[in-house]
C-alpha cells in the first residue's frame, strides 16, 4: 500500500537513522542518501519523495555522478535509480546537470541545490595550489 509522502515525513521527520541533532542547533542535519542539502527538511529528503536528486563524487575521483530516482519504480529497490557520469570538465558538466534537470522537469525546485552540490564536489576534486615560496636573496656584500 503506497502511502503519500506527507505522510512518510510526518512519520519519520524527528526518529530516523540518518538524523543528526547537535546541541544548540535549530534545525538538525541529516545523512541520508540524496539529500542535497544534509539538512532534515521535507524538501531536500531523499526517502520519502517518489522523485530524488543526488549528487555524488565520481568512483575516479574525476568529475561527479548525478542519482536520480524513477518515480515509476518506487517499489522496486533494484531499479529505482538511474547513474548519469559528469567528467566533461566543470563548466560544461554544470550545463549539462542544469539542462538535465530543468529540460525534463524533474524536481525544478532542487535544481540550484543540485548545482551547488556538484560545483562544490568539483572544486574539493581540485588540486591544491601551494604558493612558491621565492628563494630568500641574501645580499653579498661586495669585498672593496
Amino acid at each position: 500500500m503506497a502511502t503519500s509522502s506527507h505522510l512518510n515525513w510526518l512519520i519519520i521527520r524527528n526518529n530516523n537513522a540518518f538524523l543528526l541533532k547537535k546541541r544548540d542547533v535549530k534545525k538538525p542535519f541529516s545523512t541520508e542518501p540524496n539529500n542535497l542539502a544534509n539538512v532534515s527538511s521535507y524538501r531536500y529528503s531523499g526517502i520519502v519523495h517518489k522523485k530524488t536528486v543526488g549528487v555524488v563524487p565520481a568512483a575516479d575521483k574525476k568529475g561527479f555522478t548525478t542519482v536520480l530516482k524513477k518515480g515509476k519504480y518506487a517499489q522496486r529497490p533494484a531499479k529505482n535509480t538511474v547513474r548519469v557520469s559528469f567528467k566533461a570538465g566543470p563548466r560544461r558538466s554544470l550545463k549539462k546537470l542544469k539542462n538535465l534537470l530543468t529540460g525534463s522537469k524533474y524536481r525544478k525546485d532542487l535544481t540550484q541545490a543540485a548545482l551547488r552540490r556538484a560545483s562544490a564536489v568539483l572544486r574539493s576534486q581540485k588540486p591544491v595550489q601551494t604558493k612558491a615560496k621565492k628563494p630568500s636573496q641574501v645580499s653579498a656584500k661586495k669585498p672593496e
